[in-house]
């Protein structure tokens, strides 16, 4: 109220947290004038309530309702707000919005508004380890990571409200919960950043009863990385694991998404998708902890197809990060090095050479030439991956092996037909039916001479008529090879 009232700040208020009689189930924040008891402030009509406390708290900074000399009685209710969090509170208010605040010009007012300044402050009146404080339980462990806590994997980042000043002096005020709060509240702070010129100031502050400072610290870490990100603008997915859940946030200026996935598999199959250009993946160090991936991702490249692997006898698990950042995994019976990487080896022979004849076709910026660089996941065996060694590509051999074509086409929409070419014979799903693998099996077992039944594989795969001209993303063709190739060594085994 300029010009009525030269100062609005009451000398001694109470904060009350108590149900909402309007709305069964429901609570709400209200604030009255005095220092009123508990069984008092029931009598009295609030100057303002709220169902979240930082609305309210935001409003009564900016209408200079409370300053530094105003003492709250505090009756926090079935909340976990103490006196200590609640003057901290203020005082981040205050920090984060300096009041007065300058004239807005009318150049600004013509100009869409902009965030110019962002608090966020997490678990407002909220002890993510309450359970245990009824307990009387004192945690002490090794995993100290605030997404992931102790060995239970507990989540402690729960509710996060943001302060938002824009560039028109406006306040807004946004509240997140629930069990995708963080990466919600990340997702849409990052898309409101302004795409160039001056960004926000963003602070961010947690008070609550247990590891305040640590979840500050990762969530403000996590938020600045972020950022870097963004402002990169080279397409970046950034992985971040929370509990036991995975969550990507798919950074493009201006638009940034966010991908739940709720468990490792369904993880290998978002990673496993085509992708329509170069997309980095950044890795949360705390993510994927212990596994492979967490070797095998941060080191993704373009224009190029790397191959990891890892010997756990009598198996191995063969990884592959294409010229597009997509992911493919296959577990196959392990022999030796040579037999497990040579059949791969020389289907990319045959890949890089499809795609170079269909240059004339295609988008001559997309490299025609893709290098295939090779690594070897240490140590071998069951345990914790620990690094990821380079290795020469595989070398010519001595043994022979067996090739198998396939040409896949589209018969009618949705219908695929395989045909396989070996030993200079034709074998066609229009001529064999469902015992195509089968026929294929008896032609490839009856050309070896050894006993034992090792593993087949496709070294050759023509999906031209699925491409409609354009070659094709080489994560498309290593999925068609390996439904392929399961098809035909279960045809082995019964042959």
């Amino acid at each position: 109220n300029p010009g009525i009232a030269p100062d609005l700040a009451e000398d001694t208020l109470t904060l009350v947290h108590s149900p909402d009689k309007r709305e069964p189930g429901k609570h709400q924040w209200a604030l009255y004038n005095g220092n009123l008891g508990i069984h008092e402030w029931a009598n009295f009509s609030p100057i303002k309530r709220s169902r979240e406390l930082l609305e309210l708290l935001a409003w009564c900074h900016r209408n200079n309702v409370i300053d530094t000399t105003t003492r709250v009685a505090l009756h926090p209710g079935t909340s976990d707000l103490s006196e200590f969090e609640l003057f901290n509170l203020l005082g981040a208010l205050q920090q984060s919005i300096e009041l007065p605040l300058p004239e807005v010009s009318d150049d600004e007012l013509l100009k869409p508004s902009a965030p110019s300044e962002i608090l966020l402050l997490i678990n407002v009146g909220v002890d993510p380890l309450r359970h245990h404080r009824d307990l009387n339980i004192l945690m002490t462990t090794e995993r100290t990571d605030s997404l992931s806590y102790a060995g239970v994997r507990e989540n402690l980042v729960l509710t996060l409200d943001q302060i938002t000043l824009n560039t028109w002096n406006e306040t807004l005020v946004s509240r997140y919960d629930g069990p995708h709060a963080l990466l919600d509240c990340m997702s849409e702070l990052l898309g409101s950043l302004p795409t160039s010129g001056k960004q926000p100031q963003i602070r961010v502050r947690c008070f609550c009863h247990n590891r305040a400072s640590a979840i500050a610290q990762r969530v403000e870490e996590l938020i600045s990385t972020a950022q870097l990100l963004l402002a990169r603008q080279l397409n970046h997915r950034y992985l971040i694991q929370v509990q036991q859940q995975y969550h990507v946030l798919e950074i493009k200026p201006g638009q940034v998404g966010h991908v739940v996935v709720n468990s490792l598999p369904g993880l290998f199959k978002y990673l496993g998708e085509e992708l329509p250009r170069y997309s980095p993946l950044h890795l949360d160090p705390q993510a994927l902890d212990g596994h492979d991936l967490a070797l095998i991702l941060p080191l993704g490249q373009p224009e190029c197809i790397q191959v990891f692997y890892r010997i756990n006898e009598p198996d191995a698990d063969l990884y592959v990060l294409d010229e597009h950042n997509s992911l493919w995994h296959q577990r196959v019976p392990y022999h030796d090095e040579q037999s497990l990487l040579t059949p791969l080896q020389r289907f990319f022979h045959s890949l890089v050479y499809r795609r170079g004849a269909s240059l004339p076709l295609d988008d001559p910026s997309e490299p025609v030439s893709l290098e295939a660089l090779y690594y070897q996941i240490l140590p071998s065996g069951p345990g914790h991956a620990r690094r990821v060694e380079h290795r020469l590509a595989p070398t010519a051999t001595d043994r022979s092996f067996y090739d198998v074509q396939a040409i896949i086409e589209e018969t009618s929409p949705g219908q695929l037909n395989a045909t396989l070419y070996c030993d200079n014979s034709e074998f066609s799903e229009l001529e064999y039916g469902d015992q195509l693998y089968a026929a294929v099996a008896r032609q490839i077992l009856g050309k070896r001479l050894e006993p034992q039944r090792y593993r087949c594989y496709i070294t050759d795969l023509d999906l031209s008529g699925l491409m409609d001209g354009k070659h094709g993303q080489s994560i498309l063709f290593l999925r068609h090879k390996a439904e392929l190739e399961t098809l035909l060594n279960e045809a082995m085994e019964q042959a």
